[in-house]
């Protein structure tokens, strides 16, 4: 992962986290657990990174409701 791909995946975490109300802590063990760093965020970065932010976290909590994850 280059630099430009983990500043991106950390302030998905952190803007995940203000939205629902989670420390980033705890959004990034959800985020862990299903994949979504290694297997989402991480290889479709460059499309990602130019999406809005509020896109991205609903697109997040998608990923996670269906692989069971509530937020």
């Amino acid at each position: 992962m280059n630099q430009d791909t983990m500043e991106f995946v950390i302030y998905m975490i952190h803007a995940c986290a203000n939205k629902w109300h989670l420390s980033p802590k705890q959004v990034y063990h959800k985020l862990q657990e299903t994949g979504c760093i290694d297997g989402y965020l991480v290889p479709n970065y460059d499309i990602l990174h130019t999406q809005g932010s509020g896109y991205l976290i609903d697109d997040i909590a998608e990923y996670l409701r269906i692989r069971g994850v509530a937020v």
